[in-house]
């Protein structure tokens, strides 16, 4: 397998792959600036209006953007775990077109490998680490990579105990936060799986059991100081903003009602892998009210 690897590379290499590659990135982020720059021109108070994808999931790179224009941020840092290998996250377009710093944390240890051989690694001020996030270590994992106090964004997305996890940091303050919402509970019961320290989505059965719903973490939110104020049109992240930076009229405070989205992808896969346009029914039994 290591000599496979090794001459796939050198086949791409020779054949200019990684330089394409390279160039089609570096024009992604060209494309992501001007839609940016674009939106600033925007008047409009719905977060969705500002959506554009360079390296999210969805559009959250351009919901970012605006957020950090219309904030008064108190440094350019982020804090992102659950990003595989980061070729879709939250945080990457941030990093390479504001230049922010920050701290990626992910599981497994092959994610971890395949990002510090990208070029932004070296180009960038990134700290990457190999854990897996509990409750119980979240804030020692901080505290041990320094990053503690005061920071412009914090992402969480590792598919199942985030609303846990988002509960028990208490070492960072971020301006921003980005959680993932099971967006199959609705947006009327304040629903969560019950906390597992072990628990790892791939290994569940029910594919529609994880996190929690949109109500749980605004109810959370309002309780460490922030205020929901949009979802993703693709529905499955929340954006929340710490009360005491919401001077703008245009970040706005919003009820899980209000800006709700039912998520638009499919996820379940038949016996041969292959993507089945149908949803499984949620089992309410398999949350616990908080």
């Amino acid at each position: 397998m290591r000599l496979f690897k090794i001459f796939s590379k050198k086949i791409q290499n020779f054949l200019g792959l990684d330089e394409i590659k390279q160039n089609i990135k570096d024009l992604k982020v060209l494309n992501g600036k001007k839609i940016s720059k674009y939106n600033d021109s925007l008047k409009s108070g719905n977060l969705n209006d500002y959506e554009f994808k360079v390296f999210s999931q969805f559009g959250e790179d351009g919901i970012i953007q605006f957020l950090i224009k219309n904030i008064n941020l108190s440094c350019n840092k982020f804090i992102e775990f659950g990003v595989e290998n980061y070729e879709e996250a939250n945080t990457r377009f941030l990093m390479e077109n504001n230049n922010w710093s920050g701290l990626i944390i992910d599981s497994s240890l092959e994610n971890i490998d395949h990002i510090k051989n990208q070029y932004y690694y070296w180009k960038h001020d990134l700290k990457v680490i190999n854990e897996f996030i509990t409750k119980e270590n979240i804030n020692e994992i901080l505290k041990k990579n320094n990053f503690i106090g005061k920071i412009g964004i914090l992402s969480i997305d590792i598919d199942g105990n985030d609303y846990w996890i988002w509960n028990s940091i208490n070492l960072v303050d971020p301006d921003i936060i980005i959680v993932e919402y099971n967006a199959r509970l609705g947006n009327h019961s304040s629903l969560t799986i019950p906390y597992n320290s072990n628990f790892k989505r791939d290994n569940n059965s029910k594919k529609n059991v994880y996190g929690a719903s949109l109500s749980a973490l605004c109810k959370l939110g309002k309780e460490k100081g922030y205020e929901l104020v949009g979802t993703n049109s693709n529905g499955n992240n929340a954006f929340f903003v710490k009360k005491d930076k919401i001077k703008n009229n245009n970040v706005k405070p919003q009820t899980p009602k209000q800006c709700f989205h039912i998520n638009s992808f499919s996820e379940k896969r038949d016996g041969l892998g292959r993507i089945v346009k149908e949803v499984d029914k949620i089992e309410i039994s398999d949350f616990i009210e908080v």
